[in-house]
Parts: structure tokens; C-alpha cells; sequence
């Protein structure tokens, strides 16, 4: 059985918590990462570690920073700009994203004509 360092245990729960305040299963971060699941799982467990390159994609990937999964510094799991996030995604979900964006700006502007006809303000 291998050692679980102290590190390791640390950084693989803030993955953890990154990956879930993504809403990522470990089989859909795998995927993005392209690594298997079981690293994943070893990873947030803390069995191993992770090199440089593999840190830079989690955190790009999770969009959080270096400094919350090695120090734990952002308390908080705060998302990239949205538009870095949007780029992040293949363009089929883009597609997605710009479809639901459309309906819900129609929406609004249904809503909005309907209180004018009615006379209220918006």
C-alpha cells in the first residue's frame, strides 16, 4: 500500500472540492483531463500525486487557481470569467450554451412586451 503524504491529501480534497463546485463527476474530469478515472480517485484521495503539467490542466480545467490546490489560499472556489470558461468548452456545448442564452433573452423580452400592453412598469 502506498504512503499518503501529507500534501497529497491536501491537495487531492481541494481538487475534490473544485471538481464538485464544477459540477464535474471524477469520470467527466478524467475526460477532460484525459487520465483514467482511478487517478482521479487516487488523486482526491491523496494515494498520489500529480505532476506540473497535470496541475496546470486541473487547474484550468477546474478554473481555479495553482495557489487554492497546492496552499488552499482562495477559501473560496471562484470561477474564471465567464468568458474563459465559455472557451473552455467543445463547440457542441457551446452551441448548447448559445441556445439556452437565446431562449432566455427571448423570454425576457416577451416578458418585458407583456407588462408594456398591460401598462405596468417593468
Amino acid at each position: 500500500m502506498r504512503v499518503r503524504k501529507e500534501l497529497n491529501i491536501c491537495i487531492g480534497e481541494r481538487v475534490r472540492q473544485a471538481r464538485n463546485a464544477a459540477g464535474y463527476t471524477q469520470e467527466k474530469l478524467a475526460e477532460k483531463l484525459d487520465v483514467t478515472i482511478q487517478y482521479v480517485s487516487d488523486l482526491e484521495r491523496g494515494v498520489v500525486g500529480t505532476s506540473i503539467p497535470t496541475l496546470v490542466r486541473i487547474c484550468e480545467t477546474l478554473s481555479v487557481s495553482s495557489d487554492f490546490l497546492l496552499m488552499g489560499l482562495d477559501r473560496e472556489v471562484e470561477p474564471l470569467d465567464l468568458s474563459i470558461r465559455l472557451r473552455k468548452l467543445s463547440p457542441k456545448e457551446r452551441r448548447l450554451v448559445e441556445s439556452s442564452i437565446e431562449l432566455m433573452l427571448e423570454a425576457f423580452q416577451m416578458n418585458t412586451e407583456e407588462q408594456v400592453t398591460a401598462g405596468r412598469p417593468e
